[in-house]
């Protein structure tokens, strides 16, 4: 490619993309009739100023056609693009939304159940919780090891038992003593 060829389609190229002032002049003068607009359409002030935003970062982003008429018109076409993006947006986030709370409800006699505790029962487990970790902490350093293998790791009582060098007798007693100890704390 020559030189001249070269030169030839930069200026094709600047020629078709026009001028973006006129464009944003237009946009400066009309702004406060798109808001007003978009919110007669949308019937959210606060998505109409979004909307306008957005609109005005398109026009900053990208070139307006070389052939344009009249930037009014072609900033409410804009406008009207961003505004039906968002509607798709959102129904797109609704079902998602329906989707996932219709696969993760819980429905008893067709009625929506909420799938946790209410707080009162929150609170009083956390602190019935709180009563049994400082009842392990107090148990004898043997029991509560033995305790810890056994309920918390899933070590069976022979397993327990060669872990700290006793019997399984000796393990079997140790687990009965901790339950009867954290019994005696928790109620």
């Amino acid at each position: 490619m020559t030189d001249q060829t070269r030169s030839n389609l930069v200026q094709g190229t600047a020629s078709a993309m026009a001028d973006p002032r006129p464009l944003i002049e237009a946009y400066l003068r009309k702004r406060t009739d798109l808001v007003r607009f978009f919110t007669l359409r949308t019937g959210s002030p606060s998505a109409a100023e979004d909307i306008v935003q957005d609109l005005y970062l398109k026009i900053q982003a990208s070139a307006p056609p070389g052939d344009l008429q009249s930037p009014e018109a072609y900033l409410y076409r804009m406008g009207s693009n961003v505004m039906l993006d968002r509607i798709k947006q959102q129904r797109r986030q609704d079902n998602r939304e329906q989707r996932w709370g219709r696969e993760t409800s819980v429905i008893d006699g067709g009625e929506p159940v909420v799938d946790e505790p209410a707080a009162e029962d929150a609170i009083t487990s956390r602190q019935r919780l709180a009563k049994l970790v400082a009842a392990v902490e107090n148990l004898p350093p043997q029991v509560a090891t033995a305790f810890r293998l056994q309920k918390f790791e899933g070590l069976s009582h022979k397993e327990v038992a060669d872990r700290l060098g006793v019997s399984r007798s000796a393990v079997e007693k140790y687990l009965m003593s901790a339950l009867k100890a954290l019994l005696a704390k928790v109620d």
